[in-house]
């Protein structure tokens, strides 16, 4: 069986020497809670990690899409898409993709004195399951906030921000409840189908979701769903789903770094090529053009 540790195409992740890590963890407001690793993998076949011995870190997994597994305390657990675990420092475990559906995951290690706080007392996955209420787009936003910080935190400021972020970002996994109440709706225009249909989208905008997939969410068939959502906003659902795709691509070349190929994963285009089609023919420039002149706008702004 072929096992890899990182590597992967389209895979992202940011570390820092452990020199300025003991420097910096010394900091009354980076000791008690710090990022020691932390990325994202798509799709990783062959995926494989053991920690014999355990390590002086915390990690949390965050499952996105397909699958994989984990060991520990003589059990294997299976964890699947919108599911997570967090793994205690100093337990031997190993953790691995599934074969034939390897999982896409978001990964923090994270160290300090409260940190064996943050992590629950069984080692069963949870669910974080999209809903009329969720805040998926909400806390994978913030995990690219806590990693543009941490990517840059050859400085203690940086490392600061990141460190506060982490607290909230770890506490929408562990406070569900708490973290959704924010988003309860407010407007009674929220009660229409197309209202509800927007907002799934919204919360799988990097997955690849089929008609069927969004119909059978909510107790309808493919026919009926796409009649009453276009009679609703006057537009398909997938047309509308790619439209939502483009937006958030649109925001991640204006405000992040991360190359056309890392844009397209990130919003579930297997393709590059043809995620820069669907760009160009709803947006009307390739990707690069609109980062370019994005780019250029943002300077004269500045001027």
């Amino acid at each position: 069986m072929i096992k890899i540790k990182e590597g992967f195409k389209g895979e992202r992740f940011a570390t820092l020497p452990e020199g300025i890590l003991q420097e910096y963890s010394r900091n009354p407001l980076v000791r008690n809670l710090y990022i020691r690793k932390m990325g994202f993998f798509p799709h990783v076949k062959y995926h494989y990690v053991q920690k014999e011995k355990g390590c002086d870190y915390a990690m949390l997994i965050y499952c996105t899409g397909g699958k994989g597994w984990y060991t520990i305390g003589g059990k294997t657990h299976e964890i699947n898409e919108n599911q997570y675990i967090i793994l205690p420092s100093r337990v031997p475990y190993s953790f691995g993709a599934h074969d034939e559906d390897p999982w896409t995951i978001y990964w923090i290690h994270f160290k300090g004195i409260l940190a064996d706080r943050f992590v629950p007392s069984n080692h069963t996955p949870r669910n974080i399951l999209p809903g009329d209420y969720s805040r998926l787009q909400d806390r994978l936003n913030l995990f690219e906030e806590i990693y543009h910080s941490f990517s840059m935190g050859y400085t203690l400021e940086n490392l600061i921000y990141s460190s506060m972020c982490l607290y909230q970002f770890l506490a929408s996994f562990l406070y569900l409840d708490q973290y959704r109440s924010i988003n309860l709706p407010t407007h009674k225009e929220y009660l229409l189908l197309s209202a509800k249909a927007v907002h799934y989208m919204q919360e799988n905008i990097h997955q690849n979701l089929t008609l069927e997939q969004i119909a059978g969410y909510f107790k309808y068939s493919p026919s009926h769903f796409c009649t009453l959502f276009q009679k609703e906003t006057g537009v398909s659902p997938i047309n509308y789903y790619i439209r939502l795709k483009m937006q958030k691509a649109c925001q991640y070349l204006e405000m992040t770094h991360n190359k056309i190929y890392e844009v397209a994963t990130l919003l579930g285009f297997e393709e590059p090529a043809y995620f820069t089609r669907m760009f160009t023919k709803i947006i009307g420039m390739t990707p690069t053009q609109y980062r370019k002149q994005e780019s250029s706008v943002h300077q004269d702004e500045l001027k």
